[in-house]
C-alpha cells in the first residue's frame, strides 16, 4: 500500500504537474495537482499522510518548477497536515464537502504562500494574486477535483458490489 502511495505521490503528482497540466491551461490558469492530490490524501488518510505527502509533492513541485524552494513544500505540508486533522474531527466521507474543502484550502494555501513570499520581499499585489492567481486556480481545482473525487468514488462502489471480490 505505501509503494501505491509513493507511485501516486511521484506520477500523480510530480510528472503530472510538469507534464499534463500544462495542457490543461484555460485562460492561462493550471490546475495544482500536487494540492489536489494532498488535500485529498489528507482528507482520506490522516494527518500524517496529509503532511508527509504534501511536503513530498511540494518540495517536487518546488525543484522542477525553479524559485523559491520550499514555499511550496511548506505550505502543502502544513496544509496536508491540516486537512488530516479536520477530516479526523469531521464527518467528509461525502463528495460535495470535499470538493468545497479542496476549493478552500487552495485560497488558503495561495495565502499562506504568499505571505511566506512577502517575508522574502516578493514584489507582487495581493489584490492582483488574488483576484489572477489564487482564486482562479481553487476553482478549477474544484472543477479537477471533483473530477478526481467523482473517479475515486465510482472505484469504490464498484469494489464494494465487485461479485468476485
Amino acid at each position: 500500500m505505501r509503494l501505491a502511495l509513493y507511485l501516486t505521490m511521484l506520477g500523480g503528482g510530480g510528472l503530472a504537474q510538469s507534464t499534463v497540466a500544462p495542457f490543461l491551461r484555460v485562460a492561462n490558469v493550471t490546475p495544482d495537482i500536487p494540492l489536489i492530490l494532498a488535500v485529498l490524501l489528507g482528507l482520506r488518510r490522516g494527518p500524517e499522510v496529509g503532511c508527509v505527502s504534501g511536503f513530498a509533492l511540494g518540495l517536487i513541485q518546488d525543484v522542477a518548477g525553479g524559485g523559491f524552494v520550499g514555499a511550496q513544500a511548506l505550505t502543502k505540508g502544513l496544509l496536508g497536515f491540516l486537512v488530516g486533522l479536520l477530516g479526523g474531527r469531521f464527518q467528509v466521507s461525502h463528495p460535495l464537502v470535499q470538493i468545497l474543502g479542496l476549493v478552500l484550502f487552495t485560497v488558503g494555501e495561495g495565502l499562506a504562500r504568499y505571505g511566506l513570499l512577502r517575508l522574502f520581499h516578493y514584489p507582487a499585489g495581493f489584490g492582483d494574486l488574488i483576484a489572477l492567481v489564487v482564486l482562479p486556480q481553487a476553482l478549477y481545482n474544484g472543477f479537477v477535483g471533483a473530477a478526481v473525487v467523482l473517479g475515486l468514488s465510482l472505484v469504490e462502489i464498484r469494489r464494494i458490489w465487485d461479485p468476485w471480490r
